[in-house]
């Protein structure tokens, strides 16, 4: 397989040709690394030269994908907070018990906990979601940031905002559910297979991006053994 071809995205394709150039290292002689050519260069130096535009290209890939992705987690956010202000069935506002007024209708019911539970999980994942690819902006997208940095950091708001997602989704369909529990229709059995459409459907387009950005963090760490006589791949 041609090493250009692993990964997916400027980002993960420049941390490949980084774990490549390590890997090199480890097999030459060090005499070799710091022999410098007839232009007074070093190895390193004629890497970052050439990759130059590699790295510009990974850094505005990395940019545009933590946009797109921090703009949907924004909206979660504003859509999940909402809620959690304005909750199914409302409160108790019949004032017959002192201790009761204010209280939410639906506070004593399994569903009611299990959509509170829910709603929490999606704004706190939707939160972090955004920190971690507001840091990605922040980032130096120096060479070495790409091997490690960026892409843990891109795994890690993937996975907490597929999960802001899940959560969002759950909330919704409990809250239906919760809203006409007294009239069990096709309506629900409507409002649960949208609900899990929705949620199948982010899994099938952002999967495979998630993928290749768990693969390149965890297994391209073992994926050079530098060798004496060689380098064995792991893929």
């Amino acid at each position: 397989m041609n090493r250009q071809q692993v990964g997916s995205g400027a980002a993960l394709h420049m941390q490949k040709e980084l774990l490549w150039f390590k890997a090199v290292k480890e097999i030459v002689p060090r005499s070799y690394i710091e022999t410098k050519n007839t232009k007074g260069e070093l190895a390193h130096d004629i890497f970052t030269e050439q990759h130059e535009n590699l790295r510009k290209e990974g850094e505005r890939w990395m940019k545009e994908t933590a946009t797109a992705c921090m703009l949907g987690a924004t909206l979660i956010a504003t859509v999940v907070f909402a809620a959690a202000i304005t909750i199914p069935g409302g409160n108790d506002d019949s004032g017959d018990k002192a201790n009761t007024l204010g209280f939410p209708n639906f506070r004593k019911r399994l569903l009611f906990d299990i959509f509170t539970l829910s709603d929490s999980v999606a704004l706190f994942s939707s939160m972090m979601s955004i920190v971690i690819f507001l840091s990605i902006f922040t980032s130096r997208y120096a060479e070495e940031d790409f091997r490690y940095d960026l892409p843990t950091k891109l795994m890690f708001g993937l996975s907490a905002l597929f999960i802001s997602i899940i959560s969002m989704i759950l909330a919704f369909t409990f809250s239906m559910i919760l809203i006409r529990v007294e009239k069990a229709s096709l309506s629900l059995v409507l409002i649960s297979c949208l609900a899990s459409l929705t949620a199948l459907t982010f899994a099938y387009l952002y999967f495979h991006l998630w993928f290749n950005t768990l693969r390149s963090v965890y297994i391209s760490m073992f994926l050079f053994l530098g060798r004496k006589r060689g380098i064995r791949i792991f893929v």
